[in-house]
């Protein structure tokens, strides 16, 4: 399509809204898929007793750590791949080319092999990581500034909930047939790849006037801002995108250590203990992902700049109730099955849901940054500001996405190291949670609200 112009109230509303719309919905629906890929060791870690696959707690750990790791690089060449072959045409490959992890997921997981063949299995699942990127920034190019906020919002959101859905349709199998059949699930995935390419092949466009390239993500990044919103993002989506990998793991340790007190572990209490954390395990992400798109809204309303420090500080005290209820389970053995485990799914839950509003917040930030800042270039036309925003915007979203992406790393290797200490619980991963919480509030504050001059163009805008 030429001469895509958003902003265009009369153009928008004779018909360009319904064209936003249609592309979302596909958008949303591809993008769902790439997260279920991206997440799909989150799952196959719950069919991986020790016995059979020999990979310890911390080991797993890191194994889901690697999809997330890959995920967030190739959301840098992502980003402007919808600009140089069309966000149609990029959606369908990028759809197709999943088909790659999750059929070399459904073989390994019929037959056990090495830990480093995992290792490689796992990194290929970090290509439904990069659609995040693609889909953001093609929906941001179809998008007035004035619905961005709910339109990315919901746009992450939808693909977000492609995490709790593997993990439902993880537990609805482990429930019917127990935890030795993951091929279901592979199999489930690769009839919603097609649909998904299918769908985007049959009622998604290209836009001629998108313009992200690899340029633009450097000049993008000569801006403070731009540091100081992938910084946050690591905070939000980093938190999200962290805990959805590694929620399902945490329980079942938990679960399974209630279960046994201390005595060897039989494949029917591992079994037990991946059914009960399966359970619960898709909730936050669940949550997480409905969350986000009115993290956008309120954003839009109130300000991202507000949501997103009221945010912070709220996952400070959650992030508290994780460190009260570790402690409590080091000093108290056994705790696991009561008030303990009650406290520590509380405190999971409150913390998917605020990271998901801090997830739109952070997003919604981003178009009003460069938006403020476009007003003040000179030489240039109305329309030509426009274009230098959404360019921007644009590669920002990549860049922030990347970044972000790379706490869901941090997560799962402060786990794995915290699991790995002599005390073998997650109480001193908690409290580091808890301290990079309250930076990240004090850096909201500084950066986006304390401040309120934007006459340089390069100074922080209050959003």
């Amino acid at each position: 399509m030429a001469h895509w112009n958003s902003e265009d109230v009369e153009a928008w509303e004779a018909g360009g809204k319904q064209i936003a719309k249609r592309n979302l919905i596909w958008s949303v629906i591809a993008e769902h898929v790439g997260f279920s890929i991206w997440s799909i060791w989150s799952v196959m870690v719950l069919f991986m007793p020790l016995s059979v696959y020999g990979i310890d707690a911390a080991g797993k750990f890191f194994l889901v750590a690697v999809p997330t790791l890959v995920g967030a690089i190739l959301r840098i060449p992502y980003t402007f791949a919808t600009a140089k072959f069309g966000g149609r045409n990029w959606t369908i490959f990028s759809a197709l080319v999943l088909l790659i992890p999750t059929v070399l997921t459904m073989y390994f997981m019929l037959n056990p092999a090495s830990y480093t063949t995992y290792i490689i299995v796992a990194a290929f699942a970090g290509l439904g990581g990069g659609n995040f990127a693609s889909s953001m920034t093609n929906i941001n190019a179809f998008y007035p500034q004035r619905e961005k906020g709910w339109a990315l919002g919901l746009n992450a959101g939808g693909g977000n909930i492609g995490v709790p859905v593997i993990q439902l349709i993880g537990l609805l199998v482990i429930a019917t047939v127990g935890n030795t059949a993951p091929e279901i699930v592979c199999a489930v995935y690769l009839v919603f790849i097609a649909l998904a390419a299918v769908g985007a092949a049959l009622y998604m466009d290209n836009l001629d006037n998108q313009k992200t390239n690899g340029r633009s993500m450097i000049d993008v990044l000569k801006f403070s801002d731009s540091w100081w919103i992938a910084f946050l993002y690591i905070g939000t989506f980093g938190s999200f995108i962290g805990f959805s990998f590694a929620f399902g793991q945490v329980l079942q340790i938990n679960f399974l250590a209630g279960l046994t007190d201390g005595a060897p572990a039989t494949p029917a209490l591992q079994a037990q203990a991946s059914l009960q954390a399966a359970q619960i395990a898709f909730i936050g992400p669940l949550l997480g992902s409905l969350s986000r798109p009115f993290g956008g809204k309120l954003a839009d309303r109130i300000g991202g700049g507000k949501i997103t420090l009221y945010t912070f500080v709220a996952m400070t005290f959650s992030t508290g109730i994780l460190v009260a209820a570790s402690t409590w389970d080091d000093s108290t053995p056994g705790a696991a099955s009561g008030t303990v485990m009650v406290l520590f799914v509380v405190g999971f839950i409150a913390l998917f849901l605020l990271s998901g509003i801090g997830n739109g917040s952070v997003y919604k930030m981003i178009p009003a940054i460069f938006a403020a800042k476009s007003t003040a270039l000179q030489g240039m036309t109305v329309d030509e500001q426009q274009h230098w925003s959404r360019k921007m915007s644009g590669a920002l979203i990549g860049i922030a996405g990347a970044i972000g992406a790379l706490g869901g790393v941090g997560i799962n290797l402060v786990l794995r190291a915290s699991y790995s200490g002599e005390a073998k619980s997650a109480t001193t991963a908690f409290w580091v949670f808890l301290v990079f919480y309250v930076v990240c509030a004090a850096v909201t504050w500084a950066i986006y609200l304390r401040r309120t001059n934007s006459a340089d163009a390069d100074t922080p805008v209050a959003v």
